[in-house]
């Protein structure tokens, strides 16, 4: 019984990790949208400033992509 028991909880520990890793990517597919979606609409008001607000929305991009590969490498290590 002892045995199954601990199956099981390794099994949601897996499931777990996978859909907090989901979850990430999600997050991060959400954040980079908006980040372009309104990088294109400040570049159209502003056309003389894209450089400028490329510039931004490539860090900001940067770091969100940063942020969610540690989320997903934490959730993967916590499922093990």
């Amino acid at each position: 019984m002892m045995n199954l028991l601990l199956e099981i909880g390794g099994s949601m520990s897996a499931m777990g990790g996978g859909i907090g890793a989901g979850l990430a990517v999600i997050g991060a597919g959400l954040g980079i949208g908006r980040i372009g979606g309104s990088a294109m609409e400040g570049m159209a008001r502003q056309p003389e400033m894209a450089g400028k607000i490329q510039t931004g929305m490539l860090i900001a991009s940067a770091l969100v992509e940063g942020a969610a590969l540690f989320a997903i490498v934490v959730c993967l290590l916590a499922a093990l």
